[in-house]
């Protein structure tokens, strides 16, 4: 009985969990999880496994001890196929490779692309096993960690619910490591500031995610409508409570209106390429009526965009308003807002449209 009522699931698998003793991939924490995954799919769940651990699989095969970016490439080059092939050898039904980068996801066509991909290996019976693409990323490309990856993929693949692994039993209000009465939340109904206080650093020595980055991915996931779990992944106790539909680590609460599809988007995946910044005294409600952001109100662009790309619209003070589409290269779009001549300015914009475009535009709460 699928207790849940699950129909569609993520499911995030770290480094540590891959990799555990720096020579390479290992099935020993794999197997619970392989089981759980298997007990998911004949109770009728669409399972989707995001899964870091190139970079530590190949880490043994090179001999540098502090790697250069280059050979860090070069190790997730040759662990990945270790590491798809230990998933495969533990299930008995074929899976799929997808290497991703975040362009492939910032991009909308792209993102459309990727979730039909999701949708027809899942609609024919295969496991997709999705990872960034190490080899190839670079600072302006990468996600740069799988936990907000996994929620990404979790939108993107309109799941359920999103679990990610940690080494821990979910989110504590203090570091449970270095702290003895630390006390496990079990569920949170809201992410604010202080949920985001008690998230330290990394705790895994092969991983790049720590408890903060699966904040973040939470909050990517549950605007999105997502039930999300953090629980412990070196424990099969966890997987075996979560079939029978209990919670075993930290239940994030969606959203009860969650955010449309193309805003979540716009809001949480695609990247801002510049930033559009207005008077702190602008009071114009971006939605609909967008059309009313003009060049004139314009204080200064920042960053090199072009038409079609997202910008960051906010005040001078640092207020973020929102996310959109821009209908302006960056270059017109300054050449514009410093123009003396308000007259010439306004049959510019006549004849080419709206800063923004208003059914491209997720506004953001004051930020």
């Amino acid at each position: 009985m699928n207790l849940f009522n699950w129909k569609r699931i993520v499911i995030k698998v770290g480094s540590a969990l891959i990799a555990p003793n720096g020579k390479g991939c290992s099935s020993h924490y794999l197997l619970g999880i392989a089981q759980f995954i298997v007990r998911c799919r004949e109770l009728g769940v669409q399972v989707v496994l995001v899964s870091s651990g190139s970079v530590a699989a190949g880490a043994h095969l090179f001999s540098q001890k502090e790697p250069t970016l280059a050979i860090k490439k070069a190790m997730a080059a040759a662990g990945q196929t270790d590491m798809m092939a230990t998933w495969d050898k533990l299930f008995d039904f074929p899976t799929a490779q997808i290497l991703l980068t975040h362009a492939d996801l910032r991009n909308r066509d792209r993102y459309i692309s990727v979730r039909q991909t999701i949708f027809s290996l899942l609609d024919n019976g295969m496991l997709p096993v999705i990872n960034e693409n190490d080899t190839v990323t670079t600072d302006t490309l990468k996600v740069g960690d799988n936990d907000n990856l996994s929620a990404m993929v979790a939108a993107a693949a309109d799941a359920d619910a999103l679990i990610i692994c940690s080494d821990v039993d979910g989110l504590y209000d203090k570091n449970p490591h270095t702290n003895d009465n630390a006390q496990l939340l079990s569920w949170v109904s809201k992410i604010d500031e202080k949920i985001y206080a008690m998230a330290g650093g990394a705790t895994s020595q092969v991983g790049t995610g720590g408890m903060k980055t699966k904040i973040e991915a939470a909050e990517k996931a549950t605007s999105h409508g997502i039930n999300t779990f953090i629980v412990n992944g070196f424990t099969e106790l966890s997987f075996n409570m979560l079939l029978e539909g209990k919670n075993p680590g930290t239940h994030f609460q969606p959203y009860e209106e969650p955010m449309q599809e193309h805003l979540h988007w716009m809001t949480h995946t695609s990247k801002a390429q510049g930033e559009v910044i207005v008077e702190n005294d602008f009071n114009t409600a971006l939605d609909a009526a967008s059309e009313e952001l003009t060049a004139q109100e314009i204080v200064k662009v920042e960053g090199d965009f072009a038409v079609g790309d997202t910008i960051l619209v906010r005040k001078d003070d640092g207020t973020k308003l929102a996310k959109a589409k821009s209908n302006y290269s960056s270059c017109l779009l300054s050449f514009l807002a410093d123009q003396q001549d308000k007259d010439f300015t306004q049959k510019m914009q006549n004849k080419t449209g709206p800063v923004i475009s208003d059914k491209n535009i997720a506004v953001l709460e004051a930020s």
